[in-house]
């Protein structure tokens, strides 16, 4: 076990958070990849000289309200979340609120680039969180075209959209079973 397993895990998912992001305007050349340790900081609500022991191994007990806040700052999904806790020596209190998902720009705009290709992005919940123009030409039957879990089984055009609809249907439900754990 290395000696800063927490620090490494926080400096590693800072770096992969770029400032446009998370909204964050980006000021000056930047020596490192991702979020300066001052912004992840401002986003948790902590103290920039705290974080820095934190990742340094300086400090190595951080409590649950301020494991939360780097949660949230850093975007960790629910297993990033509790490994974060695992990290810190402790457990969470509660599961984390959900966080509503959300698309970057960059990626829109990856999906964009996709024009011989539907591309969409969904959530644990099949939700459909953006489409390319494709994507929303393929699923112009369903009204509105939102959730495949409602797609499949409440609007009538489900059973006509998938040629194997028993199939598709199969497999909406084992991605369901999977997203509830």
């Amino acid at each position: 076990m290395a000696d800063n397993d927490l620090g490494e895990f926080l400096r590693s998912r800072r770096s992969a958070l770029r400032p446009d992001e998370i909204g964050m305007a980006s000021h000056g050349t930047r020596r490192v990849p991702g979020l300066r340790r001052e912004e992840v900081a401002v986003l948790a609500g902590v103290n920039a000289d705290y974080y820095t022991r934190l990742e340094q191994g300086r400090e190595r007990r951080p409590s649950s309200q301020v494991l939360d806040a780097l949660s949230r700052a850093l975007r960790l999904d629910d297993d990033a979340r509790a490994h974060l806790y695992r990290l810190a020596g402790t457990v969470p209190d509660e599961p984390a609120a959900p966080v509503p998902d959300q698309v970057s720009a960059t990626l829109r705009q990856l999906m964009d680039g996709y024009t011989h290709t539907p591309a969409f992005v969904l959530d644990r919940t099949l939700d459909i969180l953006a489409a390319n123009a494709l994507a929303d030409a393929l699923y112009a039957p369903f009204h509105p075209a939102d959730n495949l879990a409602r797609m499949t089984f409440a609007d009538p055009a489900g059973r006509t959209f998938y040629q194997e609809w028993h199939k598709a249907a199969q497999a909406v439900v084992a991605n369901l079973r999977h997203a509830t754990g």
